[in-house]
């Protein structure tokens, strides 16, 4: 099982990557945010040698030009991993399973050599999606024992706490079966 964190502009720009394999970083949400740790962050993730995915907190509506914002600003290079964070947004909306799957679509067909996962709650997997469309493979947040979440679905990720940050596991035998993973879209 190998660890990872997901950051954003919450945490700091130098985070501690002491045994890590991977990080999730959010780049962009809606047609209008980004990170603005966004670059320092990334730096931090490179420089360390990590694995590195970047995701996007998706809004309802416009998923074309959402899925282009997202691309437009997230760094690529190959063996990147990128993510849809699906979820209630601020003022309590949500986007539909429709939105989600085209938006995930979409994000693929702009970046085809990058392989795509959603990234959602227990919750919403079991009683708000109605496809189990998760692209190239799901990333759980269900806050019980690392790597054991109560799902009934293949997972790749799963984000077991946040306290005191984001913390998450891979169900990978090691590092070099992800980069292998990641690079094999």
């Amino acid at each position: 099982m190998l660890r990872g964190i997901d950051v954003s502009s919450y945490q700091p720009s130098s985070y501690d990557t002491d045994g890590l394999s991977f990080v999730f970083i959010k780049a962009t949400e809606g047609r209008s945010y980004v990170n603005p740790k966004l670059a320092a962050q990334t730096k931090t993730a490179r420089d360390a040698g990590l694995v590195t995915g970047f995701y996007h907190f998706l809004w309802p509506g416009h998923l074309t030009a959402q899925a282009e914002y997202f691309v437009s600003k997230a760094p690529e290079r190959a063996g990147d991993i990128l993510a849809v964070d699906w979820e209630a947004t601020g003022d309590g909306t949500r986007a539909s399973n429709a939105e989600k799957d085209s938006f995930i679509r979409t994000v693929k067909s702009l970046r085809p050599d990058h392989r795509v996962i959603l990234y959602c709650n227990r919750n919403f997997w079991l009683n708000v999606d109605t496809t189990s469309y998760a692209g190239d493979g799901l990333w759980i947040a269900d806050y019980v024992t690392a790597g054991k979440p109560r799902i009934k679905a293949k997972w790749r990720f799963h984000q077991y706490t946040d306290d005191p940050l984001d913390k998450n596991v891979a169900g990978f035998a090691g590092k070099a079966a992800l980069q292998e993973w990641a690079g094999g879209a």
